[in-house]
């Protein structure tokens, strides 16, 4: 018997805030595969709490930005200053910027200077480069005062790709530069971004953060300070809407770019429910979970049979990709629901041919 028309032969019970069930003794146990979460106050008082990401900086990241220094690397060029010894200066002016007349780090993390050689700067800061020349000099004047900062920053980077308005490489310089300053760099967001997701790789690790939560929430937590080789890749908005189906008067996919949707706000948008088709307790949304979790989706069911429901639908947020479906089947009917809904997320290869059993039966 395959899942499908297990769930059609079953009878299916429905607990508030549990899993599905079935009367049939041969019917699998599909719990681990669908919650089921009917859209309650206490419900929506914990998804406003999760949904409250306004947070100050953690300190982790305070204490990065605040202890951060520049290492020097090839590529960058060094203006080195030694007063009262023009000699060993070279001047910049109208006709040459410091990044030309400066000392450029070869390759191998060397620069050549007077008297000194060839000396290695790569990995080390202005700071510690500066002593490194006084010391040096030491030899051969008298209290040498010397001054170093990088007039060039060309060793070290990052990408910022995607649906911003300038994609390309960001320097990193003696500035320290978080994902915000990334962006802002690049001209930020272009109309067609995605918000809700962004993608931050270092070192061949994928992370995802929420471009909204950091820039409209001020959820510091999403925040990162960036070094060599990272990549910031914001997405489109494309296919990453609302899929409103069912009795609703205008099915179709609802655009959710830098907003967030609630559920009474979709179901507007969608013209409505069809209150003659409709039935009130019948007004799924269903959520795909990830792998990790053990589950294929969590249903959320809203019953408007009393119309003073429709207040919960304006605190329940929808989260991109969600399904809103409309049903014209009772809550007994659950069955059908489901062999419609859960194609529309993905299921494994064994069990995505299985939903023309299920129609067949009913």
């Amino acid at each position: 018997m395959t899942l499908f028309a297990a769930l059609a032969l079953g009878g299916c019970v429905i607990a508030p805030g549990g899993h599905m069930s079935y009367d049939t003794e041969d019917a699998p146990d599909l719990s681990h595969l669908v919650d089921i979460e009917p859209i309650t106050p206490e419900l929506i008082g914990s998804l406003e709490r999760a949904e409250r990401r306004v947070s100050p900086m953690p300190d982790e990241l305070r204490g990065q930005l605040s202890d951060y220094e520049y290492n020097v690397g090839p590529g960058d060029v060094l203006s080195i200053v030694v007063y009262d010894h023009p000699e060993l200066t070279i001047p910049a002016g109208a006709e040459r910027s410091a990044a030309e007349a400066g000392n450029q780090v070869r390759g191998d993390g060397t620069i050549f200077y007077p008297f000194l050689g060839r000396i290695n700067v790569a990995g080390k800061t202005s700071d510690e480069i500066r002593l490194q020349l006084t010391r040096g000099l030491s030899e051969y004047l008298t209290d040498p005062q010397v001054d170093v900062f990088v007039a060039a920053f060309n060793s070290q980077k990052v990408y910022v790709t995607g649906a911003v308005d300038d994609p390309g490489i960001v320097p990193i310089t003696n500035v320290p530069m978080t994902i915000i300053d990334a962006i802002s760099e690049v001209g930020g967001p272009t109309s067609a971004a995605f918000w809700h997701d962004l993608t931050f790789i270092r070192d061949g690790q994928e992370e995802r953060l929420s471009l909204y939560a950091l820039l409209s929430e001020g959820d510091q937590r999403q925040n990162r300070l960036l070094r060599d080789g990272d990549i910031i890749h914001v997405p489109t908005a494309e296919n990453q809407g609302i899929a409103m189906m069912g009795q609703v008067r205008s099915p179709g996919n609802l655009a959710m770019n830098r907003e967030r949707l609630s559920l009474s706000d979709a179901i507007s948008r969608a013209g409505g429910i069809n209150e003659v088709t409709a039935d009130p307790s019948g007004i799924f949304v269903l959520r795909r979970q990830p792998e990790t979790s053990g589950k294929l989706a969590t249903v959320y069911q809203l019953d408007v049979n009393d119309a003073t429901a429709f207040a919960l639908a304006g605190g329940f947020p929808l989260e991109p990709s969600d399904i809103v479906y409309v049903t014209t089947a009772p809550l007994a009917r659950w069955n059908r629901v489901i062999s419609l809904l859960l194609p529309s997320i993905g299921l494994p290869g064994n069990i995505r041919g299985s939903s023309q059993n299920l129609e067949d039966l009913l």
